[in-house]
């Protein structure tokens, strides 16, 4: 079941590096922006790049074109004019998602784009976000494939440079339809400092602890200045960064904060939510002091509101203590949000942001929805797995050990078994007293998991009706037993593989799919090698006569030679188990 999986996600890793890279991933030519495939590029090229500026400053947007002849595929840069070999310079925004894609080469995030399929194509169009830190001069190039040997490498594109300015920052200003106020936008210089969280700032950090400068950190910030508090908030997003104030830790009737990425600007709001639906904006707010940036991939904004805002419906008094959401999300060009589509970070408990400062942080994942994860890895992963293994393989190794009365193997199959039934009942609740009933986003893993669960009850039920050992029902029983066991085990394993991804968890991608491939290698190589041993006592037992008897008798005896390596399998089984558990709550802890 595990190695035909592996074996394919092989090939497929193996394949990509011989013919290509049709999907547009690809990150391994962001130096050099050459193909690997096996042939020389043209030397004239067909295609052209074309810009809508031929200045910029920090912040703006430059609309980039690349057309001509029908292409398969395409790999854009900005570089700096004056050193071509440096890494690529800025950050890019798609406007056409179907056709293109975002790339992160080296450390800067979104700073190339791609195709996303073969389908031929005459023309791109695509925006590149000026980093506050830009060259003075910076060029664009592109790789186009027309066919798979016929491409041309770094097309070398305009050049366009930023003019010699007295100050590095100069302000921007902007309106929105969403906030109409007189109070100017300006640009932030610089990302965010987390030097002051816990001392003057009250923060929420997801990494923990990350800095706001990296293009992975989520950061909102708090300072109370006076009467007034001035908010901070940045995070790796193409679309949108919201957070939001609520008295408990579901979406609705809360009060909510967007920047929003509108066609290259962005626009800072208040709106109120209502359940699930649609955030409200706000006509028009009281914020104060705002300003914002987009560079490399990360979108800034800061304001300022007044603690109290008596006049304004909907805003929460920041003097008291509320449950604290941060969201991102993807915005259309007119600057309409979509659905974000991961769980909100959530705080743990309620936070005065008006308090003592506080540096923070949070779970994307609800407590009840990682006991019903944790649960169900120890169940599946530890104790079915070894109790599946000891029925299999242990009733010679400890057919003459008791316990209680019974075989030492029956008593802890039985004790594992029943522990699995315990652990999936108690899992299997939780994300229904989470919900408050069915969810309808979480595709066919709840169906599987009440399938699973299921056939986990109907186990033991079949099991206390098991007929004696030479009775003639005995073999439909041993067989309706095994297939009932194994069913539920690869449904198991299929409904674990869906729900790692699911947004009220997901787990690192690509790891926990690596992971769980790795367990079930894992659990099969064992099975295997197992099967190979008891194969290997049958043919030492073997005897020319064709006595039944003895050959049982000489069975048996050649599987008690066995019980030292088998009892070494177990214990390397049972150790390699609890590595995997313990891995998977500790990514579980992590979300």
């Amino acid at each position: 079941m595990g190695l035909p999986g592996f074996a394919v996600w092989m090939f497929v890793c193996l394949y990509a590096s011989v013919v290509g890279y049709p999907n547009g991933r690809v990150r391994e030519a962001c130096t050099s922006m050459v193909p690997c495939h096996g042939s020389s590029p043209q030397l004239s090229p067909e295609h052209t790049i074309t810009v809508n500026g031929t200045e910029f400053k920090p912040g703006d947007s430059i609309e980039v074109h690349l057309s001509g002849p029908d292409f398969e595929g395409f790999f854009i840069q900005a570089r700096d004019a004056e050193q071509l070999d440096r890494p690529a310079v800025g950050s890019f925004v798609l406007a056409d998602r179907r056709s293109s894609q975002l790339l992160t080469c080296g450390r800067t995030k979104n700073s190339a784009v791609s195709h996303t399929s073969k389908v031929k194509k005459k023309d791109i169009k695509v925006y590149w976000v000026a980093p506050g830190d830009a060259p003075k001069r910076v060029q664009f190039l592109a790789t186009v494939v027309k066919k798979y040997r016929i491409f041309w490498v770094k097309i070398p594109g305009p050049i366009v440079s930023q003019p010699d300015v007295l100050s590095p920052t100069p302000p921007l200003y902007a309106t929105s339809a969403a906030m109409s106020t007189s109070h100017p936008v300006s640009y932030i210089s610089k990302p965010f400092s987390a030097s002051s969280c816990g001392i003057m700032k009250f923060c929420i950090r997801n990494p923990t602890n990350c800095d706001p400068g990296s293009a992975s950190c989520f950061f909102l910030s708090f300072q109370q200045e006076g009467s007034s508090v001035f908010i901070e908030m940045s995070g790796p997003s193409e679309g949108y960064l919201a957070f939001a104030f609520s008295h408990d830790q579901w979406m609705g009737g809360d009060d909510a904060y967007l920047c929003v990425n509108e066609d290259h600007h962005v626009h800072v709001s208040t709106a109120c939510l209502k359940k699930r639906s649609h955030p409200l904006l706000d006509s028009e707010n009281a914020l104060e002091d705002v300003a914002w940036r987009l560079a490399d991939g990360v979108l800034q904004c800061s304001f300022r509101r007044d603690i109290r805002l008596p006049a304004y419906k909907g805003r929460f008094n920041l003097d008291n203590s509320y449950y604290i959401f941060l969201a991102d999300g993807e915005a259309s060009e007119g600057g309409l949000i979509y659905k974000h589509r991961r769980q909100p970070l959530v705080t743990d408990g309620l936070y005065n942001v008006t308090g003592l400062p506080q540096d923070i942080g949070g779970s994307r994942a609800p407590r009840l929805i990682k006991a019903h994860g944790a649960l169900m890895f120890a169940a599946w992963i530890t104790t079915v797995s070894i109790g599946v293994i000891v029925a299999r393989f242990f009733k010679p190794v400890w057919s003459h050990s008791f316990l209680l009365g019974k075989e030492l193997w029956f008593q802890v199959h039985r004790m594992l078994m029943l522990t699995t039934v315990m652990l999936t009942s108690i899992s299997f609740v939780l994300p229904f007293v989470y919900r408050g009933g069915w969810s309808q986003q979480a595709g066919f893993h709840p169906y599987l998991g009440c399938a699973v669960m299921a056939l986990t009850i109907f186990q033991p039920l079949m099991a206390g009706f098991r007929p004696s050992r030479h009775a003639p029902r005995r073999q439909l029983f041993n067989w309706f037993h095994w297939s009932t066991g194994t069913t539920a085990r690869i449904l198991a394993v299929v409904t674990m593989f869906l729900g790692m991804d699911l947004p009220a968890l997901d787990l690192p991608d690509p790891w926990d799919t690596y992971a769980m491939i790795a367990f079930v290698a894992w659990h099969v190589g064992t099975d295997v090698l197992l099967e190979i041993h008891s194969y290997c006592l049958v043919r030492k037992a073997e005897v020319i006569e064709d006595d039944r008897v003895q050959i049982l008798q000489s069975l048996t005896s050649a599987e008690a030679e066995g019980r030292l390596f088998k009892q070494i399998v177990l214990t390397i089984y049972v150790c390699g188990n609890i590595v995997f558990l313990v891995a998977f709550l500790i990514a579980i802890n992590q979300v």
